[in-house]
């Protein structure tokens, strides 16, 4: 509570800063230009972030945080420290355009860039629990540099519309038109491309056993981050056509690369939940049918549909919540698996609070995504989404598989009969590679044991 109070405070006091800041530097009317018209790109870029994230969404009081924290932190950082650099080396060399040349490419970079990325070292380190991987990086990244970017287009945008009330230019010969084409139309997303490089080293960091690499990735993604803001702000040395050069040839190729990126992370983070859960449905926590549909986008979201037709709004908002803990839960296992940064010292705690709030929701979640599992013909024909977890994991074998299973059993009992041991019952037999989790039921909540954690299989 103490360190959100102080992070609001710090908000609202540089919001205010800022707010003064960049008024006083475009004047009240262009300052509410450049507002109307740097708000137009800010609602598709959050949505698109979102989407990635949807899969195990951040909370909304976080991805806030980041976005106020690049529009007003990092951008009043930014601005009080590139005047002081540039004055500096304009006072150092006698050449104020030098001066300019050089901040925009050696000191804005580096400055804009470490702004930003103390809001993901913020939530890294005080909300760990949500960084679970690279999405999260991406999408805290993205909201971060949306904020900043928002900001700073209120100032060129406000600067443009100033200079052409004074210059009295038409609408389309203008620079406002100009510099909205440029910002706005073809490069919205320059900073979030930029912050992102920062953001995945930080989730690969998340998910890293060693170190070193906590330390180093997050620092060579901001290192990378540097270097391509410092590139696109040179671009125009490179001649008249140095923008639209640096455009096509490397900002768009970026662009294409990290979306083909974003979206396969978001397929492995929907595999890598379908896998984990997988365990918690042979132990009874889930059924089989929910497995499928809540490693489905498409299925969640008719679940909740459905559950808000037949049981109103409460109803759906009790879907999303056990959808929510569901991914939580399966990405606490994988990521505790995989040994991270958490190595998870409060694993049993979270995952044991995890799966009451699945059990208290269970009747009215688990019908409904059971059902749009079938609607989404997620489950094969074989399948009855009423047969228990163990009947229902794998279809029935063909005779071959049961001809060979029987001649394994019979080498087996040949085996334990020279042992002089009695063999087990079938019905205790571990078939899984999985460590098999606790049961289901309210009086069993106790943590799962990590599969290879007790070396048995």
């Amino acid at each position: 509570m103490v360190r959100t109070c102080v992070l609001l405070v710090l908000l609202a006091a540089t919001g205010i800063a800022i707010l003064e800041l960049v008024r006083e530097q475009t004047g009240t009317p262009g300052f509410f230009v450049g507002l109307g018209l740097a708000l137009l790109p800010v609602a598709p870029l959050m949505a698109a972030f979102r989407w990635l994230g949807r899969a195990a969404p951040a909370p909304w009081p976080q991805l806030l945080f980041c976005f106020g924290w690049g529009a007003c932190t990092a951008a009043l950082i930014a601005i009080l420290a590139n005047n002081f650099a540039t004055e500096w080396i304009a006072a150092a060399t006698a050449d104020p355009s030098g001066a300019d040349h050089l901040g925009s490419i050696a000191i804005a970079p580096v400055v804009e860039e470490c702004a930003k990325a103390a809001a993901l070292l913020l939530v890294f380190v005080f909300r760990r629990r949500h960084f679970t991987g690279p999405a999260d990086g991406f999408v805290v990244a993205g909201f971060a540099a949306t904020g900043f970017a928002f900001t700073e287009n209120i100032l060129y945008l406000g600067n443009a519309f100033v200079q052409d009330l004074a210059d009295g230019t038409g609408v389309l010969d203008s620079v406002t038109a100009a510099t909205f084409f440029v910002r706005i139309v073809l490069s919205p997303f320059a900073h979030p491309l930029f912050t992102v490089l920062t953001g995945l080293g930080f989730g690969a960091a998340a998910v890293s056993a060693r170190r070193a690499r906590r330390v180093g990735l997050p620092l060579a993604g901001l290192a990378l981050a540097m270097g391509m803001h410092a590139l696109w702000n040179g671009s125009s040395q490179f001649g008249d056509d140095g923008f639209y050069v640096m455009y096509v040839c490397v900002m768009v190729p970026m662009f294409g690369l990290l979306v083909w990126l974003a979206v396969r992370i978001r397929h492995r983070r929907l595999r890598a939940m379908a896998g984990e859960l997988a365990l918690y449905a042979a132990a009874g926590w889930l059924t089989p049918a929910e497995v499928p549909a809540l490693a489905s986008m498409p299925a969640r979201s008719l679940a909740r549909a459905l559950a808000r037709r037949s049981g109103g709004r409460a109803a759906g908002r009790a879907v999303a919540r056990y959808e929510a803990d569901a991914a939580a839960l399966a990405l606490l296992r994988n990521r505790a698996r995989r040994g991270g940064a958490l190595r998870e010292a409060d694993f049993a705690g979270r995952e044991r609070e995890l799966l009451h709030r699945l059990w208290q929701r269970r009747a009215t979640a688990g019908p409904a995504l059971a059902r749009a599992a079938v609607m989404e013909e997620l489950l094969p024909p074989w399948f009855d989404p009423l047969a228990p977890a163990a009947a229902a994991e794998v279809p029935p074998p063909r005779r071959e598989e049961r001809r060979a299973d029987r001649r394994e059993d019979r080498r087996e009992d040949r085996r334990q009969e020279r042992r002089g041991a009695r063999r087990p019952e079938p019905s205790l037999r571990r078939s899984d590679p999985w460590t098999p989790a606790t049961p289901a039921g309210p009086s069993s909540i106790r943590p799962c044991v990590l599969p290879g954690g007790d070396g048995v299989r």
